[in-house]
């Protein structure tokens, strides 16, 4: 077993194990997205998350793709700061449900109004389906903030892994378009080259859970068929020309994470374009821990990171967990 994580998580890692579960590439994607969703409400049920004031399933409309999306209003503020949220799962698995209970704490702790948005998925909808998406639903977001009792000049933008990929990507492109202005970007734990080829996904590809190089190509394989498009700045952004007037960036990595050093290189290419780059990474964590609420006291920490990143970015004071 591994030697460098943390006990917290090498008790999840043993129960994984005892618990027969497989990674995505083995079960295949019916079987992997149905286990995710299994997992997510199990992890719902064991550390259930805060209640909201309000949670509303609803659509953008056809002028903005007609993406599903779910509401999460922490306050009756009538233009509260808002956070458009992109779930992970390589652009293949995972939805609005197993990322439900992050939203919520994220709406709670940094008392704003949260925005999940259910982007069209590989491999039935390839890149780049999921980015434009995505970024149909940011503009829906600006452009209907009265609507949705939010503040469109306090709008950040958020995802993990694969989400966090979108978020930047949505970053970047509202930067190119000339809008919507976006007032941050938090990365965790981003995929930006599903190829790899970094130490850390050689050190960290294989015996850390169900996350590893093999899926990474699978994800891969999902979204990006064509080979010609994983050179597109849409699917990694450190192809991007990201010189220019983007916005504030929290970068979250895990040590223990194939994607570790493409994540920090990637904050320190933002840092270099002239991007405010906050990077917070933590010892010992894998791919996911942001998610184990309630189980590993980093994942409690890098929450109440994100919301003071958001709450300095909005110049108002954050919430902490539990109050």
């Amino acid at each position: 077993m591994p030697d460098d994580v943390h006990p917290q998580i090498q008790d999840i890692l043993d129960r994984t194990a005892a618990a027969g579960l497989k990674p995505v590439e083995e079960l295949g994607l019916t079987a992997g997205r149905a286990q995710a969703e299994q997992l997510a409400a199990a992890r719902k049920e064991a550390s259930p998350p805060p209640q909201l004031l309000e949670v509303q399933d609803t659509r953008t409309g056809i002028g903005f793709g007609n993406v599903p999306v779910r509401i999460y209003r922490a306050s009756n503020e009538a233009a509260a700061p808002v956070v458009v949220f992109f779930h992970g799962g390589g652009h293949v698995i995972c939805s609005l449900d197993t990322h439900d209970d992050i939203a919520r704490h994220l709406a709670h702790q940094a008392g704003c109004t949260v925005i999940s948005v259910d982007y069209r998925m590989a491999p039935e909808h390839p890149f780049p389906a999921a980015v434009e998406d995505s970024f149909a639903a940011t503009r829906w977001v600006a452009e209907n903030a009265e609507a949705l009792r939010v503040d469109p000049a306090r709008l950040a933008l958020c995802g993990d892994s694969a989400g966090a990929n979108l978020a930047t990507v949505v970053a970047i492109m509202a930067r190119r378009s000339g809008g919507p202005a976006i007032a941050a970007q938090v990365l965790v734990y981003p995929v930006i080259d599903y190829r790899g080829g970094t130490a850390s996904a050689a050190r960290y590809g294989t015996g850390y859970g169900n996350f590893g190089t093999a899926t990474l190509r699978w994800f891969m394989d999902h979204y990006l068929p064509d080979p010609a498009s994983r050179d597109d700045w849409r699917a990694c952004p450190a192809n991007a020309d990201l010189a220019g007037d983007l916005p504030p960036a929290l970068v979250i990595t895990a040590q223990c994470d194939p994607l570790h050093d493409e994540a920090v290189a990637y904050a320190e290419q933002l840092r270099t374009a002239g991007v405010a780059v906050d990077h917070l990474g933590f010892e010992g964590m894998i791919h996911g821990f942001f998610g184990f609420l309630g189980l590993v006291d980093a994942a409690e920490e890098a929450h109440a990171a994100v919301a003071a990143f958001l709450s300095k970015t909005w110049n108002r004071p954050n919430r902490t967990i539990g109050s």
